[in-house]
């Protein structure tokens, strides 16, 4: 598939706001491997093929297994993540999800077990974004494949590859 608009060309100011809101999601202060459990598994479920790549290479990067990547789409299943993962990735399966099924008061529960509602807020402000980055990414067509982590792009760039 042929990307459709370079949409950070077109309209700068605008993906300029995005990322300053990625910016804070990143910074906000939930740990990192947390973060990417959760683009990551939004990203499957919109099914956007550029932020599944990315995320899981960010993810690896940031020292993720093999396994706990490869079973995010049955986390249900396996003894592989935390307790307090297992309440996010249920809250941003029901965020993501949320046209077709509200938000339950069970799921809502279990992640203010978890996470303080400042961490909520941090929660879903993460959850939030990565929906957003999905819904452009599908729309105008990025390619997958083509992302790198920046700890290997900074790498080449001093290693002149």
């Amino acid at each position: 598939m042929e990307p459709r608009l370079d949409y950070g060309k077109t309209l700068p100011e605008g993906v300029r706001a995005i990322n300053a809101l990625d910016r804070y999601a990143t910074t906000s202060g939930l740990e990192a491997p947390l973060r990417e459990l959760i683009r990551l598994r939004a990203s499957q479920i919109n099914g956007c093929a550029y932020c599944v790549d990315m995320h899981t290479k960010d993810a690896r990067t940031g020292g993720e297994s093999e396994q706990r990547l490869y079973s995010l789409s049955v986390w249900r299943e396996t003894p592989y993540y935390t307790d307090r993962e297992r309440a996010a990735l249920a809250l941003t399966e029901a965020v993501t999800l949320i046209s077709t099924e509200r938000v339950s008061d069970a799921v809502y529960a279990e992640a203010t077990r978890h996470f303080t509602d400042e961490e909520l807020v941090k929660l879903l402000i993460n959850i939030s974004i990565i929906n957003v980055w999905n819904r452009f990414a599908i729309t105008f067509r990025d390619e997958p494949g083509s992302y790198e982590p920046e700890h290997f792009a900074t790498k080449r760039q001093i290693i002149g590859a």
